[in-house]
Protein backbone atom coordinates (compact mmCIF):
# COMPACT_ATOMS: atom_id res chain seq x y z
CA UNK A 1 0.00 0.00 0.00
CA UNK A 2 2.84 2.38 0.86
CA UNK A 3 4.40 1.71 -2.51
CA UNK A 4 1.11 2.62 -4.22
CA UNK A 5 0.92 5.91 -2.29
CA UNK A 6 4.50 6.83 -3.17
CA UNK A 7 3.72 6.13 -6.84
CA UNK A 8 0.65 8.40 -6.65
CA UNK A 9 2.75 11.09 -4.97
CA UNK A 10 5.22 10.91 -7.84
CA UNK A 11 2.35 11.27 -10.37
CA UNK A 12 0.99 14.32 -8.52
CA UNK A 13 4.42 15.99 -8.35
CA UNK A 14 4.98 15.49 -12.08
CA UNK A 15 1.52 16.78 -13.03
CA UNK A 16 1.38 19.88 -15.27
CA UNK A 17 -1.52 21.73 -16.93
CA UNK A 18 -1.91 24.14 -19.85
CA UNK A 19 -5.69 24.66 -19.84
CA UNK A 20 -8.38 24.81 -17.18
CA UNK A 21 -9.88 21.51 -18.30
CA UNK A 22 -6.64 19.72 -17.29
CA UNK A 23 -6.90 21.19 -13.78
CA UNK A 24 -10.50 20.09 -13.43
CA UNK A 25 -9.62 16.56 -14.57
CA UNK A 26 -6.84 16.45 -11.95
CA UNK A 27 -9.28 17.53 -9.21
CA UNK A 28 -11.84 14.92 -10.17
CA UNK A 29 -9.22 12.17 -10.29
CA UNK A 30 -7.51 12.84 -6.95
CA UNK A 31 -9.62 15.11 -4.71
CA UNK A 32 -13.31 14.68 -5.56
CA UNK A 33 -15.54 12.63 -3.25
CA UNK A 34 -15.03 9.58 -5.45
CA UNK A 35 -11.39 10.40 -6.19
CA UNK A 36 -8.28 8.41 -5.29
CA UNK A 37 -7.28 10.27 -2.10
CA UNK A 38 -10.69 10.09 -0.35
CA UNK A 39 -10.80 6.39 -1.23
CA UNK A 40 -7.39 5.92 0.43
CA UNK A 41 -8.72 7.45 3.63
CA UNK A 42 -11.54 4.92 3.40
CA UNK A 43 -8.96 2.12 3.43
CA UNK A 44 -7.69 3.25 6.85
CA UNK A 45 -9.94 0.71 8.62
CA UNK A 46 -8.26 -2.16 6.77
CA UNK A 47 -4.73 -1.15 7.82
CA UNK A 48 -3.10 -2.84 10.85
CA UNK A 49 -3.22 -0.73 13.98
CA UNK A 50 0.54 -0.37 14.29
CA UNK A 51 0.77 0.87 10.63
CA UNK A 52 -2.15 3.34 10.65
CA UNK A 53 -0.09 6.32 11.83
CA UNK A 54 2.46 5.95 9.05
CA UNK A 55 -0.25 5.23 6.48
CA UNK A 56 -2.25 8.26 7.53
CA UNK A 57 0.82 10.48 7.32
CA UNK A 58 1.54 9.34 3.75
CA UNK A 59 -2.04 9.91 2.62
CA UNK A 60 -2.05 13.39 4.22
CA UNK A 61 1.18 14.25 2.43
CA UNK A 62 -0.37 13.06 -0.84
CA UNK A 63 -3.50 15.16 -0.22
CA UNK A 64 -1.49 18.29 0.66
CA UNK A 65 0.69 17.92 -2.42
CA UNK A 66 -2.37 17.41 -4.66
CA UNK A 67 -4.07 20.53 -3.24
CA UNK A 68 -0.90 22.57 -3.74
CA UNK A 69 -0.72 21.45 -7.37
CA UNK A 70 -4.41 22.19 -7.89
CA UNK A 71 -4.18 25.71 -6.40
CA UNK A 72 -0.94 26.47 -8.23
CA UNK A 73 -2.30 25.68 -11.68
CA UNK A 74 -5.67 27.34 -10.96
CA UNK A 75 -3.93 30.62 -10.10
CA UNK A 76 -1.50 30.34 -12.98
CA UNK A 77 -4.21 29.75 -15.59
CA UNK A 78 -6.47 32.41 -14.08
CA UNK A 79 -3.68 35.01 -14.31
CA UNK A 80 -2.97 33.91 -17.87
CA UNK A 81 -6.65 34.36 -18.79
CA UNK A 82 -6.72 37.87 -17.33
CA UNK A 83 -3.59 38.81 -19.25
CA UNK A 84 -5.22 37.66 -22.48
CA UNK A 85 -8.17 39.99 -21.80
CA UNK A 86 -5.95 43.05 -21.35
CA UNK A 87 -6.25 45.12 -24.54
CA UNK A 88 -3.12 45.86 -26.47
CA UNK A 89 -2.96 49.65 -26.27
CA UNK A 90 -0.44 49.79 -29.09
CA UNK A 91 -3.02 48.56 -31.60
CA UNK A 92 -4.82 51.16 -33.76
CA UNK A 93 -8.34 52.12 -32.71
CA UNK A 94 -11.28 50.23 -34.12
CA UNK A 95 -12.60 51.97 -37.23
CA UNK A 96 -15.86 53.88 -36.78
CA UNK A 97 -17.63 54.74 -40.01
CA UNK A 98 -18.61 58.37 -40.45
CA UNK A 99 -22.29 59.10 -40.71
CA UNK A 100 -23.83 60.87 -43.69
CA UNK A 101 -26.06 63.90 -43.85
CA UNK A 102 -29.53 63.07 -45.10
CA UNK A 103 -30.11 64.19 -48.70
CA UNK A 104 -33.17 66.19 -47.60
CA UNK A 105 -30.98 68.05 -45.08
CA UNK A 106 -28.32 68.67 -47.72
CA UNK A 107 -30.79 70.16 -50.19
CA UNK A 108 -32.65 72.19 -47.54
CA UNK A 109 -29.43 73.79 -46.31
CA UNK A 110 -28.37 74.53 -49.87
CA UNK A 111 -31.71 76.23 -50.63
CA UNK A 112 -31.48 78.35 -47.48
CA UNK A 113 -27.90 79.26 -48.32
CA UNK A 114 -28.77 80.38 -51.85
CA UNK A 115 -31.59 82.67 -50.73
CA UNK A 116 -29.63 84.02 -47.76
CA UNK A 117 -27.26 85.62 -50.28
CA UNK A 118 -30.09 87.88 -51.46
CA UNK A 119 -31.43 88.87 -48.05
CA UNK A 120 -33.91 86.14 -47.10
CA UNK A 121 -34.07 85.12 -43.45
CA UNK A 122 -35.51 81.89 -42.00
CA UNK A 123 -38.74 81.59 -39.99
CA UNK A 124 -40.36 78.54 -38.40
CA UNK A 125 -43.87 77.74 -37.21
CA UNK A 126 -45.97 74.98 -35.62
CA UNK A 127 -46.78 71.78 -37.52
CA UNK A 128 -50.29 71.67 -35.98
CA UNK A 129 -52.28 74.65 -37.23
CA UNK A 130 -55.71 76.20 -36.85
CA UNK A 131 -58.07 76.87 -39.73
CA UNK A 132 -57.25 80.57 -39.87
CA UNK A 133 -53.51 80.25 -40.44
CA UNK A 134 -53.68 77.12 -42.61
CA UNK A 135 -56.64 78.10 -44.82
CA UNK A 136 -58.81 81.15 -44.20
CA UNK A 137 -56.11 83.82 -44.01
CA UNK A 138 -54.65 82.40 -47.22
CA UNK A 139 -57.87 83.10 -49.14
CA UNK A 140 -59.16 79.50 -49.22
CA UNK A 141 -62.93 79.55 -49.79
CA UNK A 142 -65.03 77.49 -47.38
CA UNK A 143 -65.71 74.84 -50.02
CA UNK A 144 -62.15 74.60 -51.38
CA UNK A 145 -61.06 70.96 -52.08
CA UNK A 146 -57.96 71.39 -49.90
CA UNK A 147 -60.29 71.53 -46.89
CA UNK A 148 -61.63 68.08 -47.71
CA UNK A 149 -60.49 65.10 -45.62
CA UNK A 150 -58.96 63.46 -48.71
CA UNK A 151 -56.20 66.10 -48.66
CA UNK A 152 -55.80 67.19 -45.04
CA UNK A 153 -55.37 65.46 -41.70
CA UNK A 154 -58.01 67.26 -39.64
CA UNK A 155 -58.48 67.10 -35.88
CA UNK A 156 -62.14 67.77 -35.17
CA UNK A 157 -62.62 70.09 -32.19
CA UNK A 158 -65.96 71.79 -32.75
CA UNK A 159 -69.16 71.93 -34.78
CA UNK A 160 -67.74 74.42 -37.29
CA UNK A 161 -64.81 73.73 -39.58
CA UNK A 162 -63.34 77.02 -38.37
CA UNK A 163 -62.86 75.42 -34.97
CA UNK A 164 -60.87 72.51 -36.38
CA UNK A 165 -57.12 72.16 -36.20
CA UNK A 166 -55.03 70.15 -38.64
CA UNK A 167 -51.54 68.99 -39.50
CA UNK A 168 -50.39 71.82 -41.72
CA UNK A 169 -50.60 71.15 -45.44
CA UNK A 170 -48.00 73.78 -46.34
CA UNK A 171 -45.61 76.16 -44.63
CA UNK A 172 -47.61 79.13 -45.96
CA UNK A 173 -49.07 79.30 -42.45
CA UNK A 174 -45.66 80.55 -41.28
CA UNK A 175 -45.93 83.41 -43.79
CA UNK A 176 -49.27 84.40 -42.29
CA UNK A 177 -47.84 84.41 -38.77
CA UNK A 178 -44.94 86.61 -39.84
CA UNK A 179 -47.18 89.10 -41.69
CA UNK A 180 -49.48 89.30 -38.65
CA UNK A 181 -46.69 90.45 -36.36
CA UNK A 182 -44.44 92.37 -38.78
CA UNK A 183 -45.01 95.14 -41.26
CA UNK A 184 -43.12 95.21 -44.60
CA UNK A 185 -40.47 94.98 -45.78
CA UNK A 186 -40.65 91.19 -45.27
CA UNK A 187 -38.29 88.75 -46.92
CA UNK A 188 -38.41 85.26 -45.39
CA UNK A 189 -38.08 81.55 -46.05
CA UNK A 190 -40.25 79.01 -44.20
CA UNK A 191 -38.80 75.48 -44.27
CA UNK A 192 -40.48 72.53 -42.55
CA UNK A 193 -42.42 69.29 -42.68
CA UNK A 194 -45.96 69.26 -44.07
CA UNK A 195 -48.68 66.61 -44.25
CA UNK A 196 -51.15 65.50 -46.91
CA UNK A 197 -53.67 62.67 -46.72
CA UNK A 198 -52.39 60.92 -49.84
CA UNK A 199 -51.62 57.35 -50.81
CA UNK A 200 -47.90 56.57 -50.45
CA UNK A 201 -46.18 55.79 -53.73
CA UNK A 202 -42.94 56.41 -55.60
CA UNK A 203 -44.12 59.96 -56.37
CA UNK A 204 -46.24 60.87 -53.31
CA UNK A 205 -46.14 60.56 -49.54
CA UNK A 206 -48.32 61.48 -46.57
CA UNK A 207 -45.56 63.81 -45.31
CA UNK A 208 -42.76 65.66 -47.02
CA UNK A 209 -40.65 68.80 -46.61
CA UNK A 210 -41.18 72.23 -48.11
CA UNK A 211 -39.42 75.55 -48.36
CA UNK A 212 -41.67 78.53 -49.03
CA UNK A 213 -40.54 82.06 -49.67
CA UNK A 214 -42.25 85.42 -49.19
CA UNK A 215 -41.20 88.92 -50.20
CA UNK A 216 -43.45 91.90 -49.43
CA UNK A 217 -42.48 95.52 -49.96
CA UNK A 218 -43.42 98.54 -51.99
CA UNK A 219 -43.44 98.12 -55.78
CA UNK A 220 -42.62 94.40 -55.82
CA UNK A 221 -43.42 93.04 -59.29
CA UNK A 222 -43.70 89.74 -61.14
CA UNK A 223 -40.38 90.58 -62.81
CA UNK A 224 -38.76 90.53 -59.36
CA UNK A 225 -40.24 87.07 -58.77
CA UNK A 226 -38.96 85.78 -62.11
CA UNK A 227 -35.42 87.06 -61.60
CA UNK A 228 -35.30 85.69 -58.05
CA UNK A 229 -36.32 82.22 -59.20
CA UNK A 230 -33.96 82.29 -62.19
CA UNK A 231 -31.10 83.13 -59.83
CA UNK A 232 -32.13 80.24 -57.56
CA UNK A 233 -32.34 77.71 -60.42
CA UNK A 234 -28.89 78.59 -61.76
CA UNK A 235 -27.35 78.36 -58.28
CA UNK A 236 -29.07 75.09 -57.37
CA UNK A 237 -28.45 73.23 -60.63
CA UNK A 238 -25.97 74.90 -63.00
CA UNK A 239 -25.35 78.15 -64.81
CA UNK A 240 -26.91 76.85 -68.05
CA UNK A 241 -30.27 76.09 -66.40
CA UNK A 242 -33.29 77.76 -68.00
CA UNK A 243 -36.71 78.31 -66.45
CA UNK A 244 -40.22 78.72 -67.77
CA UNK A 245 -43.38 79.89 -65.98
CA UNK A 246 -46.76 78.38 -66.80
CA UNK A 247 -50.07 79.96 -65.70
CA UNK A 248 -51.66 78.15 -62.78
CA UNK A 249 -54.02 78.74 -59.84
CA UNK A 250 -53.41 79.03 -56.09
CA UNK A 251 -55.92 80.67 -53.73
CA UNK A 252 -53.26 82.83 -52.07
CA UNK A 253 -51.53 84.23 -55.19
CA UNK A 254 -52.80 86.13 -58.22
CA UNK A 255 -51.48 85.78 -60.85
CA UNK A 256 -50.10 82.31 -60.14
CA UNK A 257 -47.62 80.15 -62.00
CA UNK A 258 -45.80 76.85 -61.91
CA UNK A 259 -42.10 76.93 -62.67
CA UNK A 260 -40.21 74.36 -64.73
CA UNK A 261 -36.45 74.07 -65.11
CA UNK A 262 -34.62 72.64 -68.09
CA UNK A 263 -33.85 68.97 -67.44
CA UNK A 264 -30.33 68.70 -66.05
CA UNK A 265 -30.19 65.01 -66.99
CA UNK A 266 -30.53 65.40 -70.74
CA UNK A 267 -29.73 69.10 -71.06
CA UNK A 268 -33.25 69.86 -72.31
CA UNK A 269 -33.10 67.38 -75.18
CA UNK A 270 -35.68 64.99 -73.71
CA UNK A 271 -35.34 61.81 -71.65
CA UNK A 272 -37.48 59.44 -69.57
CA UNK A 273 -36.90 61.56 -66.44
CA UNK A 274 -38.49 64.65 -67.99
CA UNK A 275 -40.91 62.52 -70.03
CA UNK A 276 -39.17 63.71 -73.20
CA UNK A 277 -40.34 67.32 -72.72
CA UNK A 278 -36.95 68.72 -71.72
CA UNK A 279 -38.57 70.38 -68.66
CA UNK A 280 -39.09 69.45 -65.00
CA UNK A 281 -41.60 71.12 -62.67
CA UNK A 282 -40.06 72.18 -59.33
CA UNK A 283 -42.27 74.80 -57.66
CA UNK A 284 -45.39 76.95 -57.58
CA UNK A 285 -45.31 80.72 -57.24
CA UNK A 286 -47.18 83.96 -57.81
CA UNK A 287 -47.93 87.45 -56.60
CA UNK A 288 -49.48 87.54 -53.12
CA UNK A 289 -53.24 87.98 -53.40
CA UNK A 290 -54.34 91.39 -51.99
CA UNK A 291 -56.92 89.57 -49.84
CA UNK A 292 -54.11 87.72 -48.04
CA UNK A 293 -52.32 91.00 -47.32
CA UNK A 294 -55.50 92.59 -45.99
CA UNK A 295 -56.25 89.51 -43.84
CA UNK A 296 -52.86 90.08 -42.19
CA UNK A 297 -53.49 93.83 -41.70
CA UNK A 298 -51.08 94.90 -44.46
CA UNK A 299 -52.19 97.70 -46.79
CA UNK A 300 -52.52 96.03 -50.22
CA UNK A 301 -52.69 99.43 -51.96
CA UNK A 302 -49.25 100.36 -50.64
CA UNK A 303 -47.53 96.99 -50.60
CA UNK A 304 -47.26 94.06 -52.95
CA UNK A 305 -45.32 90.86 -52.79
CA UNK A 306 -44.55 87.47 -54.25
CA UNK A 307 -44.48 83.97 -52.77
CA UNK A 308 -43.17 80.60 -53.89
CA UNK A 309 -43.04 77.09 -52.52
CA UNK A 310 -41.11 73.95 -53.42
CA UNK A 311 -40.89 70.39 -52.17
CA UNK A 312 -37.40 69.64 -50.88
CA UNK A 313 -37.68 65.96 -51.79
CA UNK A 314 -38.66 66.97 -55.32
CA UNK A 315 -35.51 69.07 -55.69
CA UNK A 316 -33.42 66.25 -54.18
CA UNK A 317 -34.90 63.74 -56.63
CA UNK A 318 -33.90 65.95 -59.54
CA UNK A 319 -30.48 66.86 -58.17
CA UNK A 320 -29.46 63.28 -57.29
CA UNK A 321 -31.56 61.44 -59.89
CA UNK A 322 -33.59 59.52 -57.30
CA UNK A 323 -36.65 57.82 -58.78
CA UNK A 324 -38.58 56.83 -55.62
CA UNK A 325 -39.79 59.37 -53.05
CA UNK A 326 -40.08 56.68 -50.35
CA UNK A 327 -36.30 56.23 -50.19
CA UNK A 328 -36.00 59.54 -48.31
CA UNK A 329 -37.98 58.26 -45.32
CA UNK A 330 -37.17 54.52 -45.19
CA UNK A 331 -33.68 55.03 -43.67
CA UNK A 332 -32.08 52.37 -45.83
CA UNK A 333 -28.38 52.63 -44.93
CA UNK A 334 -27.36 51.52 -48.43
CA UNK A 335 -29.16 54.56 -49.85
CA UNK A 336 -27.94 57.05 -47.23
CA UNK A 337 -24.29 55.98 -47.51
CA UNK A 338 -24.23 57.41 -51.03
CA UNK A 339 -24.33 60.90 -49.48
CA UNK A 340 -21.37 60.50 -47.11
CA UNK A 341 -19.24 63.02 -48.96
CA UNK A 342 -22.05 65.23 -50.20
Amino acid sequence: MEEKIRQLLSEVESFTATVKDDVESFRLKYLSKKGIIPSLFGEMKNVAADERKNFGQLVNDLKNKAEEKLNHFREMLEDSSEEKNIPDLTLPAEPHGLGARHPVSIVRERILEIFSHIGFTVEYGPEIEDDWHNFTALNFPENHPARDMQDTFFIKTGESSRDDIALRTHTSSVQVRVMERQQPPIRILAPGRVYRNEAISARAHCFFHQVEGLYVDEKVSFADLKQTLLYFAKEMFDADTKIRLRPSYFPFTEPSAEMDVSCNICGGKGCNVCKYTGWLEILGCGMVDPNVLENCKIDSKKYSGFAFGMGIERIAMLKYNVNDLRLFSENDVRFLKQFTSA
